[in-house]
């Protein structure tokens, strides 16, 4: 008995060595790297996630206590959420209108909203992104008819993979678009929406000023976290889309500031 407890109080001081490392991890990951159950990992994050140490999400875990300024790579963010941002993301893209000019941020949830453009007619997207627009590039070199026009912005790339500085924001801000549909680390009532990455902040608030209609896409746990830097207050969303397992508080807060709110199911 005292072996088995050492060991897991091992593997979770690894699983948290980890966390702390990468920002981010995920349930299959850690069963394949120790060789344990499914179950036993997901004990491993109750028991850091009592402790405070660690974020329980769906699919994984994320860090606690360094939210305003850590911020994760895109891999170690794509699959936490992940059926829950393709809701989000299915949402978002009935907004989308053919012939339209459409800007995405960077964001593993843009990401699967850019997924979902591809067969859009006449489309073109905006994007600081290096991830979407390996998407698009990659769809247009498969013979796909109908490919959204790209425009990549420049900039030097973050973790994220944002392309963000002085020469995004010139470019965006030349530039008009009819909807932007924004991804963001961190969302509240008191500081808005914000991010842990000061030049990601500014080359975000180019894009809505450059921007008809703001979307945010954003789950439920996204809400309360509080990045270093606010990018824009909540009455500056013209709608926030997000799911069902967002507290009512947080929903109550959220229809009273934005100009509308969507809920989508989470997923299961």
């Amino acid at each position: 008995m005292a072996d088995q407890t050492l060991f897991a109080a091992q593997r979770r001081a690894l699983i948290l060595d980890e966390i702390r490392r990468t920002g981010a991890v995920r349930v299959a990951d850690l069963v394949a790297q120790f060789g344990v159950s499914d179950m036993t990992i997901r004990r491993d994050l109750d028991a850091l996630a009592r402790e405070g140490t660690v974020q329980k999400v769906h699919g994984g875990a994320v860090a606690t206590g360094a939210a305003s300024t850590f911020e994760p790579g895109f891999d170690a963010k794509s699959a936490l959420e992940e059926g829950t941002k393709a809701a989000l993301a299915g949402a978002a893209a009935q907004l989308v209108e053919a012939g339209s000019v459409v800007a995405l941020s960077a964001g593993t949830t843009t990401y699967a909203v850019a997924a979902r453009l591809l067969d859009v007619r006449q489309l073109t997207v905006v994007t600081n992104s290096l991830r979407i627009a390996e998407l698009l590039w990659a769809a247009e070199n498969d013979g796909r008819e109908s490919v959204p026009t790209l425009l990549l912005t420049g900039g030097a790339p973050t973790r994220s993979a944002a392309l963000v500085g002085a020469l995004a924001e010139q470019t965006i801000r030349t530039l008009h678009v009819d909807l932007l549909v924004l991804g963001v680390h961190g969302v509240s009532e008191r500081a808005g929406l914000t991010t842990p990455n000061l030049a990601e902040a500014q080359t975000n608030r180019a894009l809505i000023a450059s921007a008809r209609r703001t979307v945010v896409v954003a789950d439920h746990t996204k809400w309360g976290v509080v990045g270093l830097s606010s990018f824009a207050t909540l009455a500056e969303v013209d709608c926030f889309i997000t799911d069902d397992a967002l507290p009512a508080a947080a929903r109550s807060a959220l229809a009273e500031a934005v100009g509308e709110l969507v809920v989508v199911p989470a997923a299961g």
